[in-house]
């Protein structure tokens, strides 16, 4: 590719194979077949924010807030995550080595990414870790010890679960995270679907609670004071954990270029991608009206794999959230300390003592395959930036995931040991990771959406939607970070 020049473009490779069979039952069944790279994505999301958090919310706002839920979807898991693997798939190159020559200090959008994902990605896995760390500790209650204290007990068993999910982490490749989050998402949304059936929901109060956007319902009284007094602040949080962190979307980009989707798939691509790096301009791709269309058409696994990952992102939030306002907040349920998961026991047990197993492991093996997953998330785009900001060094794989596994261990140890209360954390995360960066990126989005030679931009429905995204975060972050600074002035 060396020898590429603005007068000589590529030719976008040929529609083969289900791109370029007519539509049928079969084609959208090969098309879904595809669902990968958005799976991994929906599953790790569905950690502390989809099974903690909005069951939370659930058990003291009741259905009020499920329109929460479907912001934070559209906005992120359908735009944000679109535009960025759009950029990838239409352009063969790596985010990152565009985004490094933002004007200003090179590579400062991509240093304030990689900060932000540093502060808050161990401030994000003790919400995760803990209260699993608090179910064991239950389960186990009556064979311990009892001269060690709870508080102990809990620190202990939530040290192992950490210390565990990233020692596993290391033999993580991307071909097995991805069959294993395919089948964790096939699990959740059968379980979702099951549970929220049977706990027997009022179906046009959670019709009125998804779509009454902007509607902040009054909180009871057995609502944690915290929310009570700091509703926005709450509001945001919510807002925030619903999806991952920042790392989970930018990667996204990354494993779009792994599948070959698009211009990935040309057979040039490797060369195509060092050409790209020396041009400020994408004068690369074809000015033919037919070439661009086939490269619409081959990025096509994009679109149904980021819409069946929203789906299933939505479909389990707002069946937690559902479960939550249906048999928790009668209950007035108070959620105290750690015991996060087993006050949400009490939704499988109204159904069924015997189910109440069922969901332990199933909750278990949501918060372990989201643990085991985050380290290769923030090794692949951590490599891929630091690559881009200093491309004269090489940066190896394996040593930068093991340089944030001992950080993540370190830290995080810290965290667990010294008591943080679980609002703090999760408000933290929320501003740093889930709203402030990904406010950040979403701009970035429809910066490179722009890159892109006027052909090969994306329509200007989605566009609209990618702006309106980008500005719907960054009021969720200024919100957010307001809300901090009054908590903590007091």
């Amino acid at each position: 590719m060396s020898e590429l020049t603005p007068a000589k473009q590529i030719e976008i490779p040929p529609v083969t194979g289900v791109f370029a069979q007519p539509w049928s039952l079969k084609k959208v069944a090969a098309l879904m077949a595809m669902f990968g790279p958005a799976a991994i994505l929906a599953s790790v999301s569905i950690g502390a924010g989809e099974t903690i958090v909005v069951v939370r919310v659930g058990a003291w706002a009741g259905y009020g807030l499920l329109w929460v839920v479907l912001l934070s979807c559209l906005t992120k898991g359908v735009f944000v995550t679109y535009l960025l693997g759009r950029y990838t798939a239409v352009s063969g190159e790596h985010i990152g080595h565009r985004l490094v020559r933002l004007p200003g200090p090179r590579g400062w959008l991509l240093i304030t990414i990689l900060g932000l994902e540093m502060i808050g990605a161990p401030l994000a896995w003790v919400p995760i870790a803990k209260p699993c760390g608090d179910l064991v500790h239950y389960l186990l209650r009556d064979v311990l010890p009892a001269a060690m204290p709870e508080t102990v007990w809990e620190n202990l068993f939530t040290s192992l679960f950490i210390a565990l999910a990233l020692a596993l982490s290391t033999g993580t490749t991307f071909k097995s995270l991805e069959k294993q989050h395919i089948t964790i998402c096939c699990i959740l949304v059968g379980g979702t679907f099951l549970g929220t059936l049977l706990v027997r929901p009022s179906f046009w109060q959670t019709l009125m609670g998804t779509f009454h956007i902007g509607h902040l319902p009054s909180f009871p009284s057995w609502a944690p004071e915290d929310a009570i007094q700091h509703p926005l602040l709450t509001l945001s949080t919510t807002f925030g954990y619903v999806g991952g962190s920042v790392m989970s979307y930018i990667v996204y980009a990354n494993w779009v270029s792994i599948h070959g989707w698009g211009l990935n798939g040309h057979k040039d691509i490797a060369s195509l991608r060092e050409y790209a790096a020396t041009r400020d301009r994408i004068d690369y791709l074809p000015n033919d009206a037919s070439q661009a269309a086939r490269l619409r058409q081959l990025i096509a696994p994009l679109r149904w794999d980021v819409s069946m990952g929203a789906l299933v992102l939505f479909f389990v939030t707002a069946g937690f959230m559902v479960s939550g306002a249906a048999v928790l907040y009668p209950l007035q349920t108070e959620f105290k300390g750690w015991s996060l998961l087993t006050n949400q026991a009490h939704i499988w047990r109204n159904i069924h003592p015997s189910l109440t197993w069922v969901y332990y492991i199933t909750i278990a093996a949501a918060m372990w395959g989201t643990l085991q997953a985050l380290p290769e998330i923030y090794a692949r785009v951590s490599q891929e930036f630091l690559q881009a900001i200093r491309p004269e060094r090489t940066w190896d794989y394996p040593r930068v995931l093991r340089f944030i596994i001992t950080y993540i261990f370190i830290v995080t140890m810290a965290l667990v040991w010294s008591n943080v209360s679980f609002e703090i954390l999760t408000q933290v995360v929320a501003f740093l990771i889930t709203n402030l960066a990904i406010a950040l990126i979403g701009f970035a989005a429809i910066y490179l959406n722009f890159k892109l030679p006027p052909a090969y931009r994306t329509r200007s429905v989605v566009l609209a939607g990618g702006i309106l995204s980008a500005l719907i975060l960054t009021v969720a972050a200024c919100i957010s970070g307001w809300g901090l600074v009054r908590k903590m002035l007091g």
